[in-house]
């Protein structure tokens, strides 16, 4: 049920999008248990100006090449799956396509069951 939201510079080839995807995506399924074929996913490119990021917060030096990746699921996951997802995350990413652990910044954001459709205009995990 994650719906993921990756944003990043404009001018990355399509390939490295996928790569971005498909390692969040892989992530999501080995530390959060998530259902592999549960994938929703937008990648979307920004000009320069059109991503704002402090370059040194808290200490860790990002590039331009910083990647924000934005995970909508529902709630319950216990702490240790969340740092096991980020970790996961960025070794994958670090592998392929080669993003720097330094620019990957995650957001997860959880969300009552009950507030999602995948279509037909139903609730599908809401009783009643």
């Amino acid at each position: 049920m994650p719906l993921v939201r990756i944003s990043l510079r404009e001018g990355t080839s399509p390939e490295y999008r996928k790569a971005l995807a498909d390692g969040v995506h892989r992530a999501l399924v080995e530390a959060m248990a998530v259902p592999a074929d549960d994938r929703f996913q937008v990648v979307t490119e920004h000009p320069p100006a059109g991503l704002i990021y402090d370059p040194r917060y808290l200490g860790i030096e990002r590039s331009d090449g910083v990647v924000f990746v934005q995970v909508t699921l529902s709630a319950g996951r216990k702490p240790a799956q969340k740092r096991a997802f980020f970790r996961r995350a960025a070794e994958l990413l670090a592998q392929s396509p080669g993003l720097r652990p330094q620019d990957l910044m995650i957001n997860l954001v959880e969300v009552a069951w009950e507030n999602w459709s995948f279509g037909n205009g139903e609730a599908q995990y809401m009783e009643g």
